[in-house]
């Protein structure tokens, strides 16, 4: 019995020691410098940042450069008339040629201009996303914080209550041979004290489980790492406000700005679908060299060189999908602002239902309060009667018991308190508070 208690404390007490100690806030950059998930979106990011130049989108000219070399054999039988055959064989003919030529879209119906400002929606979507990925991150990572503070917390719960039921083992093992308890009494305190302690070693591995989450959202190398919270209680804003949550929500919440740039992409499909009704300006120019060898002809070699250029002008006057493409183009704009509409009402309802779960789990939490008051004196009697033989093992036990159940309900109290705190942040647009 002894044997057992020494352990656990030795475990506890070798885990404290080699721990690091760290904040909600120094996780949160880790994890934001580090996690692989937040550097593929960024990645991701930055391509749609590279997309949107003026070039990608058409507005500049293109320059190519081109060349070519030619070797021709051929043979030839020739008879004029009234004379002989003239034959030629094997005749090699050089040609090269090698030139550089420019092409500038001047105007295209406000196709390149629409298809820019497309480029720069999807970047600024790209931002958008890459705040999203984030924002999740925080509101995962800060989730999995306070959950490892509520393993650890029930963690010491539990070993308190191998403290008292090793306590209670032995003051019924000292009566018990002097003849004041029962072996029926003893074993009962023996059986108690074992199962307290299977259910504190159990939690020690839950409490490892959310060390290795949480390191793995920190993307360290090292998810074994020990970790102790800076914070060692679960305190959760009890000031938060509806309204000022809608508001924020309404101007903040990054799904909804996401949506509204999904409607701007859907308009811009439709201007370039319009852009076709205009006519198109182009303008080429080039140099060109070549030259030219002749084994049998006039002229031995020929070199030419100069240059070129020109204007293009015309306009599609129908191509029998125009109108399809036009009435499709609106029916996108329609369900882009019909989708927007409905995250709006989505975002609603779930901040209503977060903010109801929020108060009521306020009103558990000061509820719970009063009742670990009150388990904790009801627990301080037992024991006193206990101590004097005035109350049996069973009824002691269920003192401890309801004790323990006052903690923990008061832990999950806080817990859910936060975790709903915490999605009202960040469906407010407000999650990147605990990075101040």
């Amino acid at each position: 019995m002894k044997k057992i208690i020494l352990t656990l404390c030795a475990c506890a007490t070798l885990a404290t020691t080699q721990a690091q100690v760290i904040s909600l806030k120094e996780c949160l950059e880790r994890g934001l410098e580090k996690n692989y998930s937040i550097r593929i979106t960024k990645g991701q990011e930055e391509i749609s940042r590279n997309n949107a130049t003026l070039a990608n989108a058409g507005y500049l000219p293109t320059v190519d450069l081109n060349g070519g070399y030619k070797l021709s054999n051929s043979s030839s039988d020739s008879k004029p008339a009234g004379g002989e055959t003239v034959k030629q064989r094997n005749l090699l003919d050089h040609s090269a040629n090698a030139g550089i030529g420019l092409n500038w879209t001047i105007f295209d119906g406000f196709n390149i201009s629409t298809t820019y400002k497309q480029l720069k929606e999807l970047e600024r979507m790209g931002q958008t996303n890459t705040r999203i990925a984030i924002e999740d991150f925080i509101a995962t990572l800060a989730s999995e914080y306070y959950n490892f503070i509520q393993q650890r917390i029930r963690l010491k719960n539990y070993f308190y209550a191998v403290k008292l039921s090793k306590e209670r083992l032995r003051i019924v093992e000292e009566r018990y041979h002097i003849g004041s308890f029962s072996r029926l009494d003893y074993q009962q305190a023996k059986v108690d004290f074992n199962a307290d302690s299977a259910q504190y070693l159990k939690q020690q591995e839950v409490v490892i489980t959310s060390r290795i989450a949480l390191n793995e959202l920190m993307a360290e190398e090292q998810v074994y790492t020990p970790l102790i919270t800076l914070d060692s209680t679960i305190t959760a804003d009890m000031t938060l406000n509806f309204t000022d949550l809608w508001n924020n929500t309404l101007a903040n919440n990054a799904e909804l700005l996401k949506a509204d740039q999904n409607s701007n992409l859907a308009k811009l499909d439709y201007k370039k679908v319009l852009s076709r009704n205009y006519p198109y300006l182009k303008l080429n120019a080039g140099y060109d060299y070549g030259y030219n060898k002749y084994e049998q002809s006039t002229y031995r070699s020929r070199n030419s060189w100069g240059w070129n250029g020109g204007v293009s002008v015309g306009m599609n006057l129908w191509n029998g999908n125009r109108r399809r493409e036009k009435r499709n183009a609106k029916i996108e704009i329609a369900n882009a602002q019909l989708q927007q509409q409905q995250l709006e009402l989505a975002l609603k309802a779930d901040l209503g239902n977060l903010w109801q779960a929020y108060q009521k789990n306020i009103e558990l939490l000061n509820l719970e309060e009063q009742n670990l008051i009150s388990a904790r004196e009801n627990h301080e009697i037992a024991t006193e009667r206990y101590m004097l033989g005035d109350l049996s093992g069973f009824e002691m036990r269920e003192a401890q018991q309801s004790l323990l159940d006052a903690e923990e309900r008061l832990l999950t109290a806080q817990y859910n308190t936060k975790i709903c705190e915490i999605s009202l942040l960040q469906i407010s647009g407000r999650i990147s508070k605990f990075l101040e």
